[in-house]
């Protein structure tokens, strides 16, 4: 009997295995693109591609930029355009060791 598992009334909150904490309610995060009609999405247009990129040159994902998916790929596109012509940044100083 020493060896049975702990029912949930036994078992500590809170530890590995118990009951997790709720989050706070998050509010959705929405497209900006496809909030905003007149925003639009150009290679020549670094300042509007640098809300997309990270400190160390990278690009935002998806699921933290709160972009679609037709206007992630069309961001990805401009900046990599961007980057070729020397717009923007492939890397930063930051980057190296």
């Amino acid at each position: 009997m020493a060896n049975e598992r702990p029912t949930s009334q036994q078992r500590p909150t809170g530890g590995p295995g118990g009951p997790r904490k709720k989050r706070p309610f998050q509010r959705r995060k929405v497209c900006r693109f496809c909030a905003e009609k007149n925003l639009s999405i150009d290679y020549k247009e670094p300042r509007t591609l640098r809300y997309f990129i990270t400190e160390r040159g990278k690009i935002v994902p998806r699921r933290i930029s709160g972009n679609c998916s037709a206007h992630q790929r069309e961001i990805t596109e401009a900046i990599k355009r961007a980057r070729n012509l020397a717009l923007l940044p492939i890397a930063s100083n930051h980057a190296l060791p």
